[in-house]
């Protein structure tokens, strides 16, 4: 590992006073400490968050919406009940993330901000962004070669339009998290839209997202059934009135560079009675632009599958369950189990 400078600010003004060309931003450190390991990325100095104050709240605002600080671990969250309570499928895609280890350490600003890895990952000659094999995208890239967003936590909060709260040298801004992580060829080969020096602060789901934790679910496909990345994943909510699907929110995981919201598929979904048919045409309409590397054309069948499931999942008796999945996510999971999230 290259040697670096280590400061431990105290305040923000601090930290951003820290704050030069080639320094790095240190949270709960489980995805920095890889990338340092292998010289993937190399700061000149290491800028740890930890001792500031004010990050760690996990609060209901005034309109209802739920703020969630940067440094909240990602464990802390999906044991929060009154988080989990109004967004299980939230609290579902954090459990099913890495090892309980990890997720004790682990910070929501740091998930967010994971690399693109594949399992050429520990390769010296590793490039973000890059493909070489492993698990290419089928999204968003135009069938060129491109590692897949790792994220289990980011696929819901996309679904559910949530927003991050930035500050940085010239002051504080907001933006959707959606429009943070960016595809190859945006943003002049970056992948996310931080401004030089820039810090997520906390993030926010909207007031009136809650409305879907009675029908929502998250589903992650793996090789394994925990301390795995995902083959293919899918967040999927429902508001249901009158037997209709009112509303619908999707996102897809595992199939690009960053979350992958699928419009066509809501609109295809709403107003429309719920059917295993409609799933799937929704599924079909979600996969349509995919385009697979040679040898990888199951991945998009695969996606497909995942999303249909995890609609009907969604849907299912009442939807969400009463008790978080004793496997979280997993397709294997019993409907409900012995870790109650409310």
């Amino acid at each position: 590992m290259k040697s670096f400078h280590f400061i431990q600010p105290r305040t923000l003004d601090a930290a951003f006073a820290a704050w030069t060309p080639g320094a790095a931003w240190l949270g709960g450190g489980t995805n920095l400490v890889d990338l340092m390991k292998t010289g993937a990325v190399q700061p000149d100095r290491v800028i740890d968050l930890s001792r500031l104050p004010g990050l760690r709240g996990i609060d209901t605002l005034a309109d209802g919406a739920m703020r969630i600080g940067a440094l909240v671990s990602n464990a802390d969250l999906a044991r929060d009940t009154g988080f989990a309570g109004r967004y299980p499928m939230v609290a579902e895609a954090l459990l099913s993330g890495a090892s309980g280890q990890l997720r004790n350490a682990a910070t929501v600003a740091g998930n967010i901000m994971q690399y693109p890895r594949d399992a050429f990952f520990r390769d010296l000659a590793w490039q973000q962004n890059e493909a070489p094999g492993g698990l290419p995208a089928i999204l968003g890239t135009g069938g060129t070669h491109a590692a897949v967003h790792p994220s289990d936590f980011c696929v819901p909060l996309v679904a559910l339009d949530a927003v991050v709260e930035l500050q940085g040298p010239s002051g504080p801004r907001e933006m959707a998290l959606a429009d943070l992580l960016l595809l190859p060829g945006e943003g002049d080969g970056a992948r996310t839209a931080l401004r030089p020096g820039e810090l997520i602060l906390a993030l926010r789901l909207p007031a009136g997202t809650e409305a879907f934790a009675g029908h929502s679910r998250y589903l992650k496909v793996r090789d394994r059934t925990s301390f795995a990345f995902a083959q293919s994943s899918a967040a999927a909510c429902l508001r249901i009135e009158g037997g209709r699907i009112a509303q619908a929110r999707l996102a897809l995981g595992a199939v690009a560079p960053k979350p992958w919201r699928v419009a066509e598929a809501e609109v295809i979904l709403a107003g429309q009675a719920p059917h295993p048919d409609l799933f799937r045409r929704a599924a079909e309409a979600a996969l349509a632009g995919a385009q697979a590397p040679d040898g990888a054309a199951w991945r998009i069948d695969l996606a497909r599958r995942t999303t249909a499931r995890a609609l009907a999942l969604a849907m299912a008796a009442a939807g969400t369950p009463a008790q978080m999945p004793a496997l979280p996510a997993s397709p294997f999971a019993p409907q409900a189990g012995d870790i109650a999230h409310a």
